[in-house]
């Protein structure tokens, strides 16, 4: 009986927290995803939380992510990007790039354990490549602890929050200054159309449910029958791989619901985790942890500036790509605004979903590559 009331409680929380959203402004000013990261603390951290509930509290902040990564790919057009614009996709490889330098950079110049370094690494390449839900599949597959994956989460919200708002503000006179100026800004390009509440029906979100369980299935069948490497790690990337396939199939890619169902589920991975903190994991926190999210934010920002200059990327590309990587192709749209530009939203979105797919992939393999070092 406890199960099924902590598992409701995990699923009842976060959609009120979307609820709330859609219905206060203060509440979607800060946003689902902080609200719930909030929410968890405060349980974990009320000591109400009994310990019969942890394995409940593990079977929800799985099985939410693992749900979330097809639901969201599903979205993903593999053909679409044999039309994205040049300059796009050349600054989204230069803003891999970036992340990947700096943070295999910040490995080697770091202190602490392999593994440490090693997780941070794969948590920044996944964090800055795709966004937050590849942040969660490195987190699974990395097995990084929750109280890490938090204070991890927590700094990147702020240091975010400062990145958003240069780009936003002084960005825009600077690089213009520092790199090409865009081939030309008259072309319109319409924002995606977002979900109106009363699109998602039983029906459409229990194909997509069904379709992304049929993913994790044949993940959780298959990964273990692969003879090397960690189980865990090659069912994240195969439920990657599956959502990516499942996504080529048109009446998938269509279904309106599947990409608001992902990010409610993503919701409810960051109200779960988040309600596993406890003072002492929150004491044995590594400061670490602070400098690496700054300095491979920043770091990645003005190498990517570098980088671009070097292989004449316009201002505009550039500035587009940083967002999409960094941040996460949700907030294109609005850095398209501040610059002025509507040519750049379509290709920046397509960016910034190419960074999505490809996040985990390239995350999990640095990682472990690098955690090899120390074998």
């Amino acid at each position: 009986m406890l199960s099924v009331l902590i598992a409701v409680l995990f699923l009842a929380v976060p959609l009120a927290l979307v609820l709330a959203a859609r219905h206060w402004r203060w509440a979607r000013a800060i946003g689902p995803v902080v609200l719930a990261y909030a929410a968890g603390m405060a349980l974990g951290l009320s000591g109400l939380m009994p310990e019969a509930a942890e394995p409940m509290r593990n079977t929800m902040t799985e099985a939410s992510l693992a749900l979330a990564l097809p639901l969201l790919m599903f979205g993903i057009d593999l053909r679409a990007w044999q039309h994205l614009a040049g300059p796009a996709l050349k600054g989204m490889a230069l803003a891999v790039a970036a992340v990947t330098i700096i943070a295999v950079a910040m490995f080697f110049s770091s202190s602490g354990s392999t593994e440490l370094r090693a997780q941070l690494t794969g948590l920044a390449i996944g964090m800055y490549t795709g966004g937050l839900a590849n942040l969660g599949a490195v987190k699974l597959a990395l097995t990084v602890p929750d109280a890490r994956y938090l204070m991890f989460a927590t700094v990147d919200t702020m240091v975010g929050a400062v990145y958003l708002l240069f780009m936003l503000t002084l960005a825009p006179g600077f690089f213009r200054k520092l790199l090409p100026s865009p081939a030309g800004t008259t072309a319109h390009s319409p924002a995606p159309e977002e979900l109106a509440p009363t699109g998602l029906t039983l029906i459409r979100g229990g194909v997509a449910l069904v379709a992304a369980g049929l993913c994790v299935g044949l993940a959780v069948v298959i990964a273990p029958a692969i003879p090397f490497g960690s189980k865990d790690v090659w069912t994240i990337l195969l439920i990657t791989t599956f959502g990516l396939l499942g996504g080529q199939i048109r009446f998938l890619r269509e279904n309106p619901a599947a990409s608001a169902l992902g990010m409610y589920l993503i919701y409810v991975f960051s109200f779960a985790v988040a309600a596993g903190l406890n003072l002492a994991g929150l004491a044995g926190v590594e400061m670490q942890v602070v400098a690496f999210v700054v300095i491979v934010t920043f770091g990645a920002l003005f190498l990517h500036a570098l980088l671009c200059r070097a292989f004449k990327v316009d201002a505009d590309s550039f500035m587009i790509t940083s967002v999409a990587a960094i941040m996460s192709p949700a907030f294109v749209p609005m850095v398209v605004r501040a610059l002025g530009n509507e040519a750049v939203l379509m290709s920046g979105i397509a960016a910034g979903l190419l960074g999505f797919a490809i996040g985990n992939y390239l995350a999990i393999g640095v990682a472990l590559s690098l955690a090899g070092l120390g074998g």
